[in-house]
């Protein structure tokens, strides 16, 4: 897609040239121009805004596709690199798979780096808060088993996500999940051990309990707690543990899981968060929720993949790989195809959002008649 132009230069040369001339010559020989990107894309319209990035809906003008702009107002850090825009660039690049979201091209303008994806005109969250959208235990199979995927793909390419959330599971005109989203993501090695993250990761209601004790050491679990997470709210069309500050957080899900102890996760005490707290301080002691309760719809298949996601355990907690080989797959209904899968885009939430406007501009013209 961009074209390399070499510049043409004279290579005759007078006999008695100086060596620096002949330099010259082999500089302007290979010297290659690279065509802007930025020529070949138009944005269309605002589709999303946040704090570090806007999302634009665009065309490539060469081909006519559309594609999503994302336009990363850079910060800058130390080394003068905004570590965040770089990284999702980096994985974006290393990860190629049906299941995460295409990077089709990178260009700057002035101080933006802008990101060229490919289009997805809806998300998980959107299809999960349409209480006109009805969807099967057969739906959420196979929206789980395309997060689990791609999610298996970025663990064996060594790459912690550290953002799953609705929001940032996209898809696709032909029904196709795709994860997006890799600006808090970063490498890691189960071989090393010892090296330190920051715990300031994952959207609070997906974040696992270790985070939320100030864990510097962790790994691939903390991705499948998030994806515990995304599973009960599919299940529930509502969030499961929606907490509105840390504390309250770590509350909720005691009060949904019960309260830990060092016998069910050997080393909790030894987290940053309870080594800052007085010896006599205890938590509030609850018992788990039963989940046949709450879920009453979910087979036990479902509620046993469910409670090994939502370990306390890391080390206990299964693994994407183990996840996709679970029975609650293999069992009946099998999951849907992905293009019979119910569908809500960005269009059909602004086609709601008009006829409730058009409706209650007719209940006022009525009410001053």
């Amino acid at each position: 897609m961009t074209e390399i132009i070499t510049d043409t230069v004279d290579t005759t040369t007078p006999n008695n040239s100086s060596s620096d001339d002949n330099k010259q010559v082999e500089k302007k020989r290979s010297r290659m121009f690279r065509r802007n990107p930025i020529n070949d894309y138009r944005k269309e319209r605002m589709i999303g805004e946040g704090t570090f990035a806007n999302v634009y809906e665009g065309v490539q003008i060469s081909t006519g596709r559309k594609v999503a702009i994302k336009k990363i107002k850079m910060r800058k850090s130390n080394d003068g690199f905004d570590l965040t825009a770089i990284r999702e660039i980096k994985f974006l690049q290393e990860l190629k798979h049906p299941n995460i979201i295409e990077l089709i091209e990178v260009f700057s303008k002035k101080t933006n780096l802008n990101l060229v994806l490919e289009y997805l005109d809806s998300d998980l969250e959107m299809i999960i808060k349409a209480i006109d959208v009805v969807f099967s235990v057969a739906d959420i199979k196979s929206w789980m088993i395309m997060t689990l995927r791609g999610l298996y793909h970025c663990h064996r390419s060594f790459v912690l996500h550290r953002d799953l959330k609705p929001n940032n599971l996209l898809i696709s005109s032909t029904g196709q999940l795709k994860l997006a989203d890799f600006g808090l993501s970063r490498d890691y090695g189960e071989s090393d051990p010892n090296v330190l993250m920051t715990s300031q990761v994952v959207t609070r209601w997906y974040r696992a309990p270790e985070l939320l004790f100030g864990a510097k050491k962790y790994g691939y679990s903390v991705d499948i707690w998030s994806v515990g997470c995304i599973f009960a709210e599919l299940m529930l069309r509502t969030p499961y543990l929606p907490g509105d500050s840390d504390l309250n957080q770590l509350d909720i899900i005691f009060r949904a899981l019960g309260t830990p102890t060092e016998e069910i996760w050997p080393g909790m005490k030894s987290l940053p968060y309870l080594k800052s707290l007085p010896p006599e301080y205890e938590f509030p002691i609850y018992m788990k929720t039963p989940w046949r309760n709450l879920f009453t719809a979910a087979g036990d298949d479902a509620l046993d993949l469910l409670e090994k996601m939502l370990t306390y355990n890391p080390s206990k907690r299964i693994s994407a790989k183990e996840a996709l080989l679970h029975p609650y797959f293999r069992n009946k209904p099998r999951p849907t195809d992905p293009s019979d899968l119910p569908r809500y885009t960005k269009e059909d939430l602004n086609s709601k959002k008009r006829k409730h406007e058009e409706g209650e501009e007719k209940i006022s013209k009525r009410l001053f008649v």
